[in-house]
């Protein structure tokens, strides 16, 4: 497995793929057991991953709890990120739910005590909880760094004017900037790429990528079984089917290059993040040592330009208000051969 840094504003040296322990436990009635969480995770750092990506809230405080156990003898290996705001009870209330200073700080010294670790390596706001203010989270993520509990922070599932306008609160006030967003992407799902993944490769920011297989959809299985995702999770996190064509088309290329289909939708992404300034890093979400086998076989896909250019095709997205207006008008600016049309910008 090869690696990267954290995006271009930190030194962090992270695999380039990161492992989802959100099936560590049971929890939520539906995950895996300690044995077979436990081969999950040794297969996955035996293969050079060192990126391990979890929650307060994932089983109920499970995975946290088994992350712990799993990283103790060689805890200094491993870069692991949780999250705070949803909390590890489900009986939680207003008080140990959302974004504040006061539920990250009880938050935070509760995920170090189920991690059996003295610091965080980067701690995630989970969600946008639209109440608390961007300057609070980003001075208490600051406190917290300057404290060493924390050593990075970052935004998971937060619109792109917020992360951009708390970076720059943070910036401007020599407090710990964002190191990160992390946000659903895949072919099944693109809408990414209208302002966050922009805005990442412009600020340095670095990309996390969940549910890269569209909660299974794009390894075809859901066309013939319900088992997986849509059967324990009742559904959750699983991208419709929309458009068969985008399956189909996932499912041809897997046949002319003799691969699965969840190997042919990771080296899409892989061939994107290559192309990109910053990093851009899927989370894989296996549950069985099979599983991650599988997925870990599509670092040594590769798709050629054609075979990339017919799956952003099939998978293209409306770009969106005021994307398509802007490229409306360069287009018919093209055809009247506007001036400004040939100026060409400096190289960056």
């Amino acid at each position: 497995m090869r690696y990267t840094t954290f995006g271009r504003n930190t030194g962090l040296r992270v695999s380039e793929l990161a492992l989802g322990t959100g099936n560590f436990g049971t929890g939520w009635g539906y995950g895996s057991e300690r044995e077979e969480a436990r081969a999950v995770f040794d297969g996955f750092a035996n293969a050079g991953g060192n990126f391990i990506d979890t929650a307060d809230t994932y089983q109920t405080g499970q995975s946290e709890g088994l992350v712990g156990d799993f990283i103790a003898s060689d805890r200094d290996h491993f870069v692991v990120a949780t999250k705070y705001t949803l909390s590890a009870r489900p009986d939680a209330g207003v008080a140990l739910t959302g974004n504040s200073r006061r539920n990250m700080i009880t938050s935070v010294e509760n995920s170090l005590k189920r991690l059996k670790t003295d610091r965080i390596d980067l701690l995630w706001a989970h969600f946008d909880d639209r109440l608390t203010p961007l300057e609070e989270v980003v001075r208490a993520f600051d406190d917290l760094i300057r404290s060493g509990k924390l050593l990075y922070a970052g935004l998971s599932n937060f619109p792109a004017w917020k992360v951009s306008r708390a970076d720059t609160l943070a910036d401007l006030r020599g407090w710990s900037r964002i190191a990160g967003i992390q946000v659903e992407y895949s072919l099944a799902d693109r809408s990414a790429e209208r302002e966050l993944l922009p805005m990442a490769e412009a600020l340095g920011i670095a990309a996390t990528l969940w549910s890269p297989l569209g909660g299974g959809m794009l390894t075809g299985k859901y066309r013939t079984s319900q088992e997986g995702r849509l059967q324990g999770f009742g559904g959750r996190l699983v991208q419709r089917e929309k458009d068969p064509a985008l399956l189909d088309e996932v499912l041809t290329i897997a046949r002319e290059i003799n691969v699965l289909p969840l190997q042919v939708a990771i080296a899409w992404i892989r061939y994107h993040a290559g192309r990109s300034s910053t990093a851009m890093i899927p989370i894989i979400g296996s549950r069985t040592p099979e599983q991650l086998a599988d997925t870990l076989a599509a670092l040594k896909v590769s798709l050629s330009d054609e075979q990339v250019r017919r799956l952003d095709t099939v998978s293209a997205i409306d770009p969106g208000t005021p994307h398509r207006q802007i490229a409306d008008t360069l287009s018919r600016a093209q055809g009247v051969g506007a001036e400004y049309l040939n100026i060409r910008p400096p190289r960056a």
